[in-house]
C-alpha cells in the first residue's frame, strides 16, 4: 500500500470544512486546480468518493464525512503541539549541570545566576560543588567554573570574575602568641591550616611571588581541610595561619577578627572562568547562562 500523503489528507479537511474548493484553495494559500488534483489523487488511491462536487457547492460523501471525523482531531493535536514546539524557540528551557567549588558559588556564579533563575523559570540547573577538574564531557557536565590557569586548552573559556589573591591570615591572638611571618619561608615554624587536593590527594603547597622571586612553601599544622570557609573559621579560632582567597575573608579582615600577614608576597592571578565543550546542545538555554555569568555584576 502507497505511504499516507499528509498534505492530501489536509488539503482535503480544509475542503471538506469549507465545503468550497475556492475558499479552501485560500486558505491553504494554493491554486484552485492544484487542490482539485491533489484530491482526485487521494480518491483514486483510496479507491472510494470522499467528496460529492456540484457546481454550487461541495459535500462529504459517507466516507469522506468518516475520514474528515478521524483526522480533524489528530490534525488539530499535531498543530497544538507544533505550536507548543515553536513557542519555546522564544521561550528558553532546558537542564544545564555545572561543577564548580564553593567559593566559585559564592563570590561569582550565585550572585549572577539567581535573577537570571527567576527570569527564566523553565531554565533548571544542577550545581555540584567540588574542588576537583573533573572531565565534563565524561561525566554529563555542560560546563565547568575554575581559575584560568587550571582550564584546559581544548576548551572554550570566558571570563566571569576578576582577578583575586590568596592571602595568609590568622587571628590577633594567634599571632600575640606566636608572632608574625616576615618571609613565607617563616611559615615552616608557625601552625599552618592545610589544604587537601580533592584530586590529587595531596596537600596545596602554598604559592608566593614577589619581585619575579616565586616560592612553594610546604606547611605543617594540626588541621586540614577541603574547604575555604571551613579554613576561615579554624582560622579565626586561633588555630593557626590559613592561606584563602582574598574575597571571603574581607568582612573578617575589617572586623578585626582576622590580621593579614605577607601581603606583599600574594600577587594577584586569573579569575574564574567559565569552561565548556565546543559543541553544545540546549544551545538558547545555556547561551543565556553563559551570558548572565559573562555580563551581569
Amino acid at each position: 500500500m502507497e505511504r499516507t500523503d499528509f498534505n492530501q489528507l489536509t488539503w482535503f479537511q480544509a475542503v471538506a470544512e469549507e465545503r468550497s474548493f475556492t475558499k479552501a484553495a485560500a486558505r491553504l494559500g494554493v491554486a484552485q486546480s492544484t487542490l482539485s488534483y491533489a484530491i482526485k489523487q487521494l480518491e483514486a488511491r483510496m479507491g472510494i468518493r470522499l467528496l460529492t462536487r456540484t457546481t454550487r457547492n461541495v459535500a462529504t460523501t459517507a466516507a469522506g464525512e468518516r475520514l474528515l471525523q478521524t483526522i480533524a482531531p489528530r490534525m488539530g493535536e499535531i498543530e497544538a503541539e507544533i505550536a507548543a514546539l515553536t513557542a519555546l524557540r522564544d521561550k528558553p528551557s532546558g537542564s544545564i549541570r555545572l561543577t564548580m567549588s564553593d567559593h566559585a558559588l559564592e563570590t561569582v556564579v550565585w550572585p549572577k545566576l539567581k535573577p537570571v533563575l527567576r527570569e527564566y523559570p523553565d531554565i533548571k540547573v544542577e550545581i555540584a560543588l567540588d574542588s576537583t577538574f573533573r572531565n565534563i564531557v565524561e561525566e554529563g557536565y555542560d560546563a565547568g567554573v575554575r581559575l584560568g590557569e587550571s582550564v584546559e586548552k581544548d576548551m572554550i573559556a570566558v571570563r566571569i570574575g576578576p582577578d583575586w589573591r590568596l592571602v595568609a591570615v590568622g587571628s590577633p591572638d594567634y599571632f600575640a602568641e606566636r608572632g608574625r611571618p616576615q618571609h613565607p619561608r617563616d611559615l615552616v615554624r608557625h601552625r599552618c591550616i592545610n589544604m587537601r587536593h580533592e584530586t590529587s590527594g595531596g596537600l596545596y603547597a602554598w604559592e608566593f611571588e614577589k619581585d619575579s622571586d616565586a616560592l612553594r612553601v610546604r606547611v605543617d599544622g594540626q588541621l586540614t581541610f577541603n574547604n575555604s570557609y571551613a579554613m576561615i573559621d579554624a582560622a579565626v579560632s586561633g588555630f593557626g595561619i590559613a592561606y584563602v582567597p582574598d574575597s571571603v575573608v574581607e568582612t573578617q579582615i575589617a572586623s578585626g577578627a582576622l590580621e593579614q600577614v605577607l601581603s606583599d608576597w600574594s600577587p594577584p592571578f586569573d579569575g574564574y572562568f567559565l569552561y565548556y565543550p565546543s559543541r553544545r546542545q540546549n544551545l538558547l538555554a545555556f547561551q543565556i547562562i553563559v551570558d548572565a555569568l559573562r555580563h551581569r555584576g
